[in-house]
């Protein structure tokens, strides 16, 4: 009887189990067929990220039956059933994984946003940079370098904005959720990583930035590099600060909450072939030969990258490896060696130029505007350069008196000051021994002249007086007015000395009329000869010549107003008296406002 009960119980257990597995199958092939329904990839179709939920739905109930289906333990034919069941859940769970992954890949595609234009152009109207100074010729006129303070701003300034669109991110966040708790991290991981790397690629191609090789670096002109420079400046600093924090903000946002280590990972793989890209850039102007044109672009590229650095450092902090910030490191050091070499080019260069022809009208030589402007530039630099600038001269360690002084008048005595005092007195130097190539020691004077007082106003009215100081300004002041005394004396000596008393005094009266009449003659061939070489000479600058024709009229017209009013009368009843006194001092005043002009004129 007992038998007999319990075999029924059995019975209507086995019963109930074979139902509950047919209807599980029944469910999982409805569900499959709801899986092939949907097409991700169909671009024809209206696509709504909320579709997504739908069909995580479809997983969670394919997860469930599963559970359900392995919590049955049939014997017999219904343990078959079973088993084949199993197997049949197991595949479709992987189908619908597989076709979940589509669907991750597709909402990261076709959802993604560009950036606004607003921060696609970020900073790019800050040109952060200085005249180009392109040239390696001294010979030719250059820019008086018009400067832009270059961008120095520190500290970590982010830009972060999404990447995807908002109503898609919640869609993408949970199917990364689900695909990680059904241990599918691996592949939900690689594709968000192999997705997002073609998003950056696009992102580098709106920069139109060019990707060249390091032999086609090196072997393009430095003008057409120098816009390249600035181009992959501005591309840098859009890069980091938006777009790279902005991916990272993205990839903490999908995967942040489940873990914080695959979300730093995907965002280097992510980022680790871009950054490269950059930096090989930047690799490759930095092992290029360091001329002295390319020293401000070399300054401008250390800077963008130092003041990135901190933002460089907090985006890869968590990195797997620190392959980014090894290299970006090494780049910085390399473009800090190539500063100083440069640098130390520059000075070279100014040292060693010749020039075979002395300036023919005594003007300000290229060399001059060249090298002031230039060093006016570099003070805008002067943070940098300190930083760089590693100078093991002795003069830099053991302060002469002449250093101590500069450095009790320069409120900015710093080794860059040093330096650029430094090449200020090689410049000196140089136009020294070019001044020796004239013949006329007048028009060498000029030339000193003018020189100086080109150094002293650029000095004067530029960042410059703050590296140098008061006492250099003083100091060279004295310097070209001892020049312009110098050629005043030379120049008109001379001429004045025909308007002098000598002989005058002890001759009788027809001797000093002859004499009188020498005087007079041989004044206006002195002034004449004087004037017609002189005004081919070149003054440039306005005040400087006006000073210069003031201090020369002063003393020829009050010498020549005070001869003609003793002698003008002993003259009186001499034939062609006219041939004699030739001007009236007012003619001489006109005629001194032509000198300096650069067009040579005769009387």
């Amino acid at each position: 009887m007992m038998a007999a009960e319990l075999n029924k119980q059995f019975s209507n257990v086995t019963l109930g189990e074979e139902q509950e597995i047919c209807d599980i199958g029944h469910a999982l092939k409805a569900l499959r067929k709801k899986i092939l329904t949907l097409d991700f990839e169909n671009s024809m179709r209206v696509h709504d990220p909320q579709n997504s939920f739908e069909y995580l739905e479809v997983l969670y109930k394919i997860q469930q039956l599963t559970e359900s289906l392995g919590s049955l333990h049939p014997s017999g034919e219904a343990k078959e059933q079973h088993n084949e069941l199993m197997i049949y859940a197991a595949d479709l769970f992987d189908m619908a994984l597989a076709r979940l992954e589509e669907e991750f890949v597709y909402l990261l595609t076709h959802y993604k946003q560009p950036l606004e234009q607003g921060l696609l152009s970020f900073r790019s109207m800050e040109d952060g940079s200085i005249d180009d100074f392109s040239s390696s010729s001294f010979s030719e006129e250059q820019s008086e370098g018009k400067t832009t303070q270059p961008d120095t701003t520190g500290g970590s300034e982010y830009f972060a904005t999404d990447l995807i669109q908002h109503g898609a991110l919640s869609a993408i966040k949970s199917i990364a959720n689900f695909m990680f708790l059904s241990e599918y991290d691996k592949e939900c991981s690689q594709a968000y990583i192999n997705t997002r790397q073609a998003a950056v690629d696009e992102y580098l191609g709106s920069l139109h930035i060019d990707k060249l090789s390091i032999e086609e670096l090196l072997s393009t002109n430095w003008t057409k590099l120098s816009s390249l420079i600035k181009k992959w400046n501005r591309a840098m600093k859009v890069f980091v600060q938006v777009y790279l924090a902005s991916e990272k903000r993205l990839s903490n946002h999908v995967f942040g909450e489940l873990s914080e280590s695959t979300a730093d990972l995907c965002f280097y793989e992510i980022s680790l072939s871009s950054v490269m890209q950059l930096l090989n850039f930047y690799e490759s102007v930095a092992i290029g030969p360091p001329k002295p044109e390319k020293l401000f672009r070399l300054l401008d590229m250390y800077e963008v990258l130092n003041d990135l650095l901190p933002e460089v450092e907090f985006l890869f902090q968590e990195g797997c490896d620190d392959i980014i910030l090894t290299e970006y490191h090494e780049v910085l050091l390399q473009l800090g060696e190539s500063v100083r070499k440069a640098f130390t080019e520059f000075k070279y260069a100014v040292q060693s130029y010749t020039s075979s022809n002395a300036m023919a009208r005594g003007e300000v030589h290229p060399l001059t505007k060249y090298v002031m402007n230039y060093i006016k530039a570099l003070t805008v630099y002067s943070k940098t350069l300190d930083l760089l600038i590693k100078d093991t001269d002795r003069r830099c360690q053991q302060f002469s008196a002449d250093m101590q002084s500069m450095a009790n008048s320069c409120p900015h005595f710093t080794v860059t000051a040093l330096h650029l005092q430094s090449i200020t007195a090689i410049l000196e130097e140089n136009l020294e021994a070019g001044s020796r190539l004239y013949r006329d020691d007048r028009l060498r004077n000029i030339f000193m002249m003018n020189n100086i007082y080109y150094m002293v106003q650029k000095v004067r009215n530029s960042e410059l007086k703050t590296f140098l100081g008061d006492d250099w300004i003083r100091v060279h002041i004295r310097k070209f007015q001892q020049q312009a005394m110098s050629y005043e004396r030379v120049s008109w000596s001379q001429v004045l000395s025909y308007l002098s008393d000598d002989g005058l005094c002890a001759a009788g009266d027809g001797a000093s009329r002859k004499i009188i009449k020498e005087k007079f003659k041989n004044f206006n061939m002195s002034f004449e000869e004087a004037y017609r070489i002189q005004t081919g000479w070149s003054v440039p600058d306005d005040q400087l010549r006006e000073d210069v024709r003031i201090s020369i009229s002063l003393k020829i017209i009050q010498a020549y107003r005070t001869f003609m009013g003793r002698y003008y009368s002993r003259l009186d009843g001499i034939k062609h008296r006219e041939r004699y006194i030739k001007y009236k001092p007012e003619d001489l005043e006109k005629l001194l406002l032509d000198l300096f002009e650069g067009a040579q004129k005769s009387l």
